[in-house]
């Protein structure tokens, strides 16, 4: 039936041909890539802090987020919410789950244990896990504890109320909120100062050795002793 068409036509029939054809090659090429939309791939989990040193075992807890590198296409999330937290010594740390972040609190035992977030890597079905670290430090005054000192004492901190605010120390070693609500100090003397956040103000101490109002927190510390102080912030 060609032999029936002039020769143009069928230069053109078979240009048509062709382009078909490689235009089912490229798709066949799309269909078998990653779907950048629908399989982005998840690379690896930073737990940050990466790693937290309690200073006892009566240390208050600290706050732990994952954040997951993806490819297909490039991104950093926050996946906190969506990794499954764990450790492998339950016996010294609870972990709990937050609205922020996860908790992650010593459980009156010493030593040095990882907690771990996993997640299945995205493209590779549930077989495929990621995994990231953050290492805990329980430390202490006991002399029993890894690298303790019997003669420092420690004092804590807890934020407490509705309000936020700021709880530091004199000398220096707490900064709260924060990793630092703890600290280990010489024998002497340690004065907190607390400073309301925006819309908040200070209700005043609990615990407090030198008195349970507003002025600042003073107090003794001695060898191998522990004192837990909290400090409230009331919202306006």
């Amino acid at each position: 039936m060609n032999g029936n068409l002039p020769q143009g036509a069928v230069g053109m029939k078979r240009r048509y041909v062709g382009l078909a054809a490689v235009a089912c090659v490229v798709a066949g090429a799309v269909m078998i890539l990653p779907s950048c939309g629908h399989d982005q791939k998840l690379q690896s989990i930073q737990i940050q802090p990466a790693t937290v040193t309690f200073q006892t075992p009566q240390s208050v807890p600290a706050v732990l987020k994952a954040y997951g590198t993806y490819i297909h296409p490039p991104a950093t999330k926050d996946i906190t919410t969506e990794v499954t937290w764990a450790t492998d010594a339950p016996q010294m740390l609870v972990l709990t789950a937050i609205s922020d972040g996860e908790q992650v609190g010593p459980n009156g035992i010493c030593g040095v244990v990882d907690v771990s977030a996993t997640a299945p890597e995205g493209t590779g079905g549930a077989g495929n896990i990621v995994v990231g670290y953050s290492t805990m430090t329980i430390d202490g005054s006991q002399p029993t504890c890894p690298g303790a000192s019997s003669t420092d004492g420690e004092v804590v901190v807890t934020p407490a109320g509705t309000g936020t605010g700021t709880v530091v120390s004199a000398p220096t070693g707490i900064s709260c909120p924060g990793t630092a609500c703890g600290a280990l100090f010489a024998p002497g003397t340690v004065t907190l100062n607390a400073t309301p956040g925006p819309s908040s103000t200070f209700g005043g101490w609990q615990q407090c050795p030198s008195g349970n109002g507003t002025s600042p927190c003073t107090i003794t510390v001695a060898a191998g002793g522990f004192i837990n102080v909290i400090a409230t912030f009331t919202a306006q």
